[in-house]
């Protein structure tokens, strides 16, 4: 499986998840790695390195390659294209589009929600042959089989968040902050980092949220 390819799976497997009425609707380009599939919670099960690897698929899918998606405007696709073919591609340009939608293919989507297409093939149990003397009619076929015990592992499944080192880290990019100083806002991207609150009753939000869950109001950019 390409890094392309286990992004756009992660990205479905994350919105069948949360919302699964969004995998048939246009996601912002913002709502993608803001909210839907940040670096720093989903690195691990991407295997990327660090958040340029990170953007540097983000911008390969958007761009249109292996036709996972389609990108509006055609305006943005065409121009992340492009910056995918220089010899060294900016990755800011994701960001100097606005309201940049990302809908999901549907076959693309049908093949991601269905089986990991590097399984290998099981065959099927060999039959025993019969046993002189016994009536095998009269015998319950699930009696002939009996279950091999499972081996125990001690090994803990693998979490996906990476929290890292002690230290606080920017709620966008996941960037480390100075521990030592107030920090208002990300010296990486320059986000808010006091959590923010519906404009109306004044409950905690967190960013990306386009609706407040306490009473319904409609939410700006944080």
């Amino acid at each position: 499986m390409t890094d392309l390819e286990r992004f756009f799976r992660r990205l479905v497997a994350n919105l069948a998840a949360s919302d699964p009425s969004r995998l048939h609707r246009p996601l912002p380009l913002e709502d993608i790695h803001g909210s839907i599939m940040p670096y720093r919670s989903n690195r691990r099960a991407l295997q990327l390195e660090s958040s340029e690897d990170y953007e540097m698929v983000l911008l390969r899918l958007c761009a249109g390659e292996g036709g996972l998606v389609r990108t509006e405007p055609e305006e943005a696709r065409a121009r992340f294209a492009e910056e995918i073919r220089s010899p060294n591609p900016d990755l800011r340009v994701l960001r100097r589009f606005e309201n940049v939608l990302v809908s999901l293919q549907s076959e693309s989507l049908a093949r991601a929600l269905g089986p990991e297409p590097d399984l290998p093939y099981a065959l099927p149990a060999p039959v025993p042959p019969p046993v002189a003397g016994l009536d095998l009619l009269a015998l319950d076929p699930l009696d002939e089989v009996e279950a091999l015990p499972q081996p125990e592992s001690d090994v803990e499944p693998e979490l996906d968040e990476d929290l890292g080192p002690g230290g606080p880290h920017c709620l966008y990019c996941g960037g480390a902050l100075p521990g030592d100083r107030p920090v208002r806002f990300c010296p990486h991207c320059g986000q808010r980092q006091t959590p923010p609150e519906c404009p109306q009753c004044h409950s905690e939000v967190d960013p990306g949220w386009r609706h407040c869950v306490s009473c319904g109001t409609t939410l700006t950019d944080h």
